[in-house]
């Protein structure tokens, strides 16, 4: 491995492990040896697994494997090489409860340095992943229901939510339906754009997973495309949750604040591992959030 990978890897090493502090794993999840999640790809609900709508396998994507991959099914999430730069954006992004809706506006462009794009040629990521595109400011306007309804599993689209920072979530595959956490390089924050320069992350961001409740809960960082909240990786009482410890759409039902009160109700996690964030929704949505998304 070359000096600039170590150096890289460090980097984001120290984001990810000041992202776990002190919490303890309900199931041990070994962030150098994560699972790599292309032999997860089902057409069914399972847990640990992404139900996909559709995939491509002849879509671009990353070319090359990077040497964070171990060679045994694995790769080490803290070795990865990023994008590097920490280009400052001018966000745009609303969000407002109107009765039994919930109103976003948004022009995808994060609250949060990103790395420069397209990869620079001299930059160790673009060994193993060349994006070509831009970030470019977008234009989405969208309604999710304020209180969603659990109804049954449904597959994921190329989009599947938006976080806080104001930019999309993407499904845990690339296009030609491998594991993008693994195989593609991203910025700092875990964010890259796509062919139309829609700005996006894979995974929960650790610019974004960064705030804990008085329980030990993670907030809420988030929302699926069927309304239901994404929480980062800590559940009740700090425990850092991994999929094992989730459903098969990656969530599970307990008490949250939700809308500044209590309620019991069904919400998605983050994890380290593969999904990293759904495996399937549980809502119902509009099948045109998808696209209008970008993915």
């Amino acid at each position: 491995m070359s000096k600039m990978v170590r150096v890289l890897g460090g980097l984001a090493a120290a984001a990810i492990l000041s992202t776990i502090g002190a919490g303890a794993f309900a199931h041990e999840v070994d962030l150098k040896r994560l699972p790599v999640g292309d032999d997860f790809v089902s057409d069914s609900p399972k847990v640990g697994w992404a139900w996909a709508c559709r995939v491509d396998p002849t879509a671009g994507g990353a070319h090359t494997q990077g040497p964070w991959f171990n060679g045994d099914g694995t790769y080490d999430l803290t070795a990865k090489a990023i994008v590097p730069g920490d280009v400052m954006w001018d966000p745009k992004f609303s969000i407002e409860k109107r009765g039994n809706d919930r109103v976003f506006s948004t022009n995808d462009l994060p609250n949060h340095g990103t790395g420069v794009y397209p990869i620079d040629r001299n930059a160790e990521a673009y060994k193993y992943d060349r994006n070509p595109n831009r970030i470019e400011e977008q234009s989405i306007s969208f309604t999710l229901p304020a209180d969603p309804k659990i109804g049954q599993a449904r597959c994921l689209p190329g989009a599947v939510g938006i976080l806080l920072s104001g930019t999309v979530l993407f499904s845990p595959l690339d296009e030609p339906g491998r594991d993008a956490v693994a195989w593609e390089t991203q910025d700092k924050c875990q964010g890259h754009p796509q062919r139309t320069g829609v700005y996006h992350y894979h995974s929960v961001s650790t610019c974004v997973d960064t705030e804990t409740l008085a329980d030990g809960h993670s907030a809420l960082v988030g929302y699926a495309i069927d309304g239901f909240g994404i929480f980062g990786r800590k559940g009740v009482g700090g425990e850092m949750l991994s999929s094992a410890d989730l459903d098969e759409c990656h969530g599970h039902t307990h008490e949250i604040e939700w809308d500044g009160r209590k309620v019991e109700m069904y919400h998605y996690h983050a994890t380290w591992d593969f999904p990293y964030t759904l495996g399937c929704l549980r809502g119902d949505y509009d099948r045109s959030l998808g696209r209008l998304l970008g993915g």
